[in-house]
């Protein structure tokens, strides 16, 4: 099931719960009272936290909206960011060999970890997708770094490996948009690189949640990048070093995961940086940049890069 928080021109500015059928959508509150059925659930943190019972009454929901013809075309809706309250949205670092070697050729990277590292994004940075995110005017090396993000379904705190999947309800794209000049002088001066992380709108996020039964094998997917309709990178998520049982047992240790929280993978190689040419590659003013589930059907999610205003 494909799950998302959108606005309809229809209905107003509010965000709204739907479910994605194909091209279509299905407003879960506005359908079950057409249909005068309770509401399963009115979130897309609810529908996923609140356990499987509740993922089967949306889908007959979905079934029988389908029926009465309950449906609006996606493409006259605007998907917001799935999950807009998350109380942590965790990023995995470091998590791939190879863009652990672009970053120490380019002296962002002092250290070679022998467990996950990570860091925060803060949440007021997440944006949606088709949105607009402003280049900053003294930002010259402007990066994206197309990642699966899973949402933890229910409370975690000491989670074994063996048990952590049970602990996953749900996963969605995530763009790790990053300034790699701040990124640099970050390293280099001892911290974690907040700043180059944490920019207005550098978390793109979305279009929807899938859940877990979606694909038979989340460490198996392709993730794209596309700028401007060109490639620039393809790269599968079973180049993590670390799994998201591993990140799992080893951050619950002492972190508290609550449900809804987001847990970013970390990038893949060939990101712009490490790149022999990667001043042309860098996010410029006008450039329309697309990251992409292969394979899956509609789930790619669009930023459109701005100049200041």
């Amino acid at each position: 099931m494909r799950l998302a928080t959108f606005t309809d021109p229809l209905k107003g500015n509010d965000a709204r719960f739907g479910i994605v059928s194909g091209e279509n959508i299905v407003d879960v509150v506005a359908a079950a009272d057409a249909l005068h059925r309770a509401v399963p659930a009115s979130s897309v943190k609810i529908a996923l936290t609140s356990g499987a019972h509740t993922l089967a009454a949306l889908q007959d929901l979905v079934t029988a909206a389908e029926r009465a013809k309950l449906l609006r075309p996606i493409a006259s809706v605007k998907f917001l960011p799935p999950i807009p309250d998350p109380s942590k949205f965790f990023c995995v670092g470091k998590n791939n060999k190879k863009h652990r070697e672009e970053l120490a050729a380019n002296r962002m990277l002092t250290e070679v970890p022998n467990e996950p590292t990570g860091f925060i994004k803060l949440v007021s940075t997440m944006s949606g997708d088709g949105d607009e995110v402003e280049k900053p005017k003294d930002i010259v090396k402007l990066d994206y770094e197309p990642e699966l993000c899973y949402v933890v379904g229910k409370r975690a705190h000491g989670v074994k490996k063996a048990e952590a999947m049970d602990y996953i309800s749900g996963f969605t794209l995530m763009n790790d948009i990053s300034a790699r000049e701040i990124q640099q002088r970050e390293v280099a001066s001892g911290s974690r690189f907040w700043t180059a992380k944490n920019m207005p709108g550098f978390a793109p996020i979305g279009p929807h949640v899938l859940t877990m039964d979606e694909v038979a094998n989340t460490e198996n997917l392709w993730v794209t990048c596309e700028v401007n309709g060109k490639p620039r990178l393809r790269s599968n998520t079973g180049d993590y070093l670390y799994k998201i049982a591993d990140v799992l047992e080893h951050f619950s240790r002492y972190v508290v995961f609550e449900p809804g929280d987001l847990i970013a993978m970390g990038a893949p190689s060939g990101v712009a940086v490490g790149q022999p040419n990667a001043d042309e590659l860098y996010l410029k003013p006008g450039d329309d940049m697309v990251i992409s589930f292969e394979g899956l059907g509609l789930m790619s999610l669009r930023t459109r890069i701005v100049g200041p205003k």
